[in-house]
């Protein structure tokens, strides 16, 4: 499998795949996000998901893939940090505001601050029609945000520093994209650096859903929890994992931008699961940020 993803590397063909893999992770993250966001308590929840990704990926890092080489496991001890950082914020915004108010801001503050990170890192440039394409699809995800702060009658009392947290929470995907890609360039073999990745990245929230567990003294049932672990396990595998083989055979900016389609995504979960109205404004705002995708992709 690593030698296929090599040889696709700088092609045509790696460029299809390239954006499939990020859609396929749009999708994926949107689930992601609603699952932490669901009944259970945002912190509880994504400590039991991390529960899961160490047991499953535990004998992949230590069985099936190449040891790390010296230089990326300083990389992987840098990832530890900023996903430490960009999961506090996720649970910070979750757990003050609304999902369909929350997760758009999160979402589309990322690709604009990835963009000028990919530029500044790798040399990436966006030609005018792409620009124009981010500008349709940010226009989109942010009228969205927007709608949904104006309709929505969640959380009102808390909503002003949930917003903050997800601009800040938006500056950190940027960030985690930008130098996840670096990351996974820089290991020969990239299902090693996905395998330890996982693996190392997962150990942080379990501890705080325990210390969360024991101060306030929350009670949930063990199977759901579980069942909501292995699942997100599952899910944050074939999110996290198709964007970053993404930027490894294609732009990293692209693979950001065709992510963020996440927001469509996740309206339509929140319509479906969480009960929320989908009405012909907030379609139109979807159909915005789907064009703004196929511009950027259609631009480059």
């Amino acid at each position: 499998m690593s030698d296929l993803i090599l040889a696709l590397e700088g092609t045509d063909a790696g460029r299809q795949v390239a954006m499939g893999l990020a859609l396929l992770a749009a999708l994926l993250h949107a689930i992601f996000g609603a699952l932490q966001k669901g009944r259970h308590d945002p912190w509880i929840s994504r400590g039991a998901i991390d529960v899961f990704m160490i047991l499953l990926s535990l004998p992949v890092a230590l069985f099936l893939v190449p040891r790390p080489e010296p230089q990326v496991w300083l990389v992987l001890a840098g990832a530890m940090v900023i996903h430490f950082v960009y999961k506090l914020g996720v649970a910070l915004s979750f757990s003050r505001g609304a999902y369909t108010v929350v997760y758009p801001v999160v979402r589309g503050t990322g690709p604009l601050f990835t963009v000028f990170g990919a530029w500044a890192v790798f040399g990436e440039v966006f030609s005018p029609v792409q620009w124009l394409g981010v500008a349709v699809l940010l226009a989109g995800i942010f009228g969205l945000a927007v709608y949904n702060l104006i309709h929505i009658d969640v959380g009102r009392e808390t909503l002003v520093p949930a917003l903050l947290f997800a601009v800040a929470t938006g500056a950190m995907v940027a960030l985690y994209t930008t130098y996840d890609a670096y990351g996974i360039r820089l290991s020969p073999d990239p299902f090693t650096f996905l395998a330890w990745f996982f693996l190392l990245t997962s150990f942080d929230f379990p501890i705080l859903a325990a210390i969360r567990l024991r101060r306030t003294g929350l009670r949930h049932p063990v199977g759901p929890l579980a069942l909501r672990g292995v699942f997100g396990a599952v899910v944050a595998f074939g999110s996290f994992g198709s964007v970053m083989l993404a930027t490894r055979l294609d732009k990293v900016g692209e693979a950001a931008v065709l992510r963020e389609t996440s927001t469509v995504f996740a309206a339509i979960i929140g319509w479906l699961v969480l009960g929320d109205t989908v009405g012909p404004r907030r379609a139109a705002l979807m159909i915005l940020i789907a064009l703004g995708a196929v511009i950027v992709e259609m631009g480059g």
